[in-house]
């Protein structure tokens, strides 16, 4: 299913106690971390904005990222991964724990090995936040949107936002670990 989402600025609204009680009602549902990946997503739709929305977590072993939550499920499917050791953006955003943000096809062209694909479907800008839990990276939250799009706000807003899935990153990073049987 394609949901790629098509979003006029004009209707961004700065986050509001209705956006917070919507988050916090959906992290008690038992449907998890699906009810929560979704409340984010909506709520990330109407105070950013994107065509593109994707939540992965991260394998600090392998140092590589897997996709647990995607809007476009037909070109970004459930449990694709992506290495990233020795990258620059993976030093950036997975180690030092800063968002990453390229308001130009060039910017992801340089950080992204699937650049040919975001390009090709008319966006150009994107905005990565990781998701911190205890100081250390569990995941990460991704946003794309059309050149030009993300400024240092929509960074801000990102990092309120990534604090609602840390808890379900965290625990299906320490499953993962405990599954794998590394200690």
């Amino acid at each position: 299913m394609n949901r790629i989402m098509q979003h006029d600025s004009t209707q961004h609204h700065a986050l509001s106690i209705a956006d917070v009680s919507l988050l916090a009602h959906a992290i008690r549902q038992t449907d998890q971390p699906k009810a929560i990946f979704e409340a984010v997503e909506q709520v990330a739709q109407n105070a950013i904005g994107f065509r593109l929305f994707t939540i992965m977590c991260f394998d600090a072993e392998r140092f590589e990222v897997e996709r647990l939550h995607s809007n476009m499920l037909d070109v970004y499917p459930l449990s694709g991964r992506k290495k990233k050791h020795g990258s620059v953006w993976g030093e950036h955003t997975l180690r030092d724990l800063k968002p990453f943000r390229a308001t130009t096809p060039d910017g992801i062209r340089v950080a992204f090995d699937d650049h040919m694909v975001m390009t090709g479907m008319g966006l150009g800008s994107i905005l990565n936040i990781p998701v911190a839990y205890n100081g250390r990276c569990v995941g990460t939250m991704n946003m794309t949107h059309v050149a030009g799009w993300y400024t240092q706000a929509h960074e801000e807003i990102g990092l309120l936002l990534a604090a609602f899935i840390a808890a379900p990153l965290a625990l299906h990073q320490a499953a993962s670990v405990s599954t794998s049987g590394v200690s």
